[in-house]
């Protein structure tokens, strides 16, 4: 898959294709529908398919003190778009010229000189340009002048539940880890280079890969069995922590995994953590000795909810 950054580096080669545009945070099972009919249109016309998406996402940009919790960092989501067979990656820099951009203009350098769009698709409630005054409307009578097809998509149900983004981060908020999981159609997952830690928990005898969160918030916080990939072609269990370490008076938010069964050295290397079930939420304690006996009971809960699924 290619990524393009920015509008200045789409060449002549990059015209003609089918896209779709959006935050496509989680690329959930709404988004994967979208990209199935995206990849299938792009087969018909014999064209690539092209996904614009924007970095930072236009809501941390406008509200950075309260920015929405990212269900995926951009790394995440590139190799999420990847796995759904995407071609290309156009990336967005939301800054304000982008923010300040009317509509017509949006459509005239993106869509019609940037991409030579012959087939778009967007949600039903897609808004663009300078005041969000862009709407399908627009990109439909743009459609019928320009010489390319138009077409929204309405919100995915699954079972009664709405299937998009800010619903997941409902769900993660309320503690629902396994609905927001239906939802994405995967496990919830966080993705990053080991650093080297305080060595705390080595010290209290669950030593741990440490991980930074390179985003603003996370969409969840607490402990949870996880499944670690990147050791090896094996995948490995544990218990995993999201938060920012306030049994320590931390700050950064951080990903700590105690894997079991395993010992070595993981520094520098690239892991894919996946969330399977949150076993309780954030704490603090008020000595290490409290710490280090709850933390001996999340590693006891977490192997019996992996022998109840048959996956100790």
């Amino acid at each position: 898959m290619e990524l393009i950054r920015g509008l200045i580096n789409l060449k002549p080669r990059h015209r003609g294709c089918v896209a779709t545009i959006g935050n496509y945070d989680g690329v959930h099972r709404g988004h994967q529908a979208v990209l199935r009919g995206l990849g299938v249109r792009a087969r018909e016309l014999r064209l690539c398919s092209t996904v614009a998406v924007f970095e930072p996402m236009p809501q941390e940009y406008f509200s950075p003190e309260a920015p929405p919790a990212r269900l995926m960092s951009f790394c995440e989501k590139w190799q999420a778009l990847a796995e759904c067979g995407v071609d290309r990656v156009l990336c967005l820099r939301f800054n304000r010229q982008l923010a300040a951009m009317p509509p017509a203009e949006f459509i005239e350098r993106v869509l019609i000189l940037g991409l030579g769009v012959r087939y778009l698709v967007v949600g039903d409630d897609f808004r663009f340009g300078r005041d969000r005054a862009g709407d399908f409307a627009m990109l439909k009578a743009a459609g019928a002048a320009y010489g390319f097809e138009a077409a929204d998509t309405h919100t995915l149900m699954l079972a009664g539940e709405r299937v998009s983004s800010t619903h997941i981060r409902e769900c993660l908020a309320a503690g629902n880890l396994e609905l927001a999981n239906r939802l994405l159609g995967l496990p919830l997952s966080l993705s990053g280079r080991v650093i080297y830690g305080d060595r705390l928990g080595r010290t209290l005898g669950f030593p741990t890969v440490n991980i930074p969160l390179r985003r603003r918030r996370a969409p969840l916080q607490g402990v949870f069995v996880a499944a670690v990939h990147g050791i090896g072609t094996a995948s490995h269990y544990g218990a995993a922590y999201v938060g920012n370490r306030p049994a320590v008076n931390g700050r950064q938010l951080m990903l700590e995994v105690f894997i079991f069964n395993f010992a070595g050295e993981l520094y520098g290397q690239r892991l894919h953590v996946e969330l399977l079930h949150q076993l309780r939420g954030d704490a603090s304690f008020g000595s290490l000795e409290a710490l280090q006996a709850q933390m001996a009971r999340d590693v006891a809960a977490a192997r019996i909810w992996l022998k109840q699924q048959g996956m100790d």
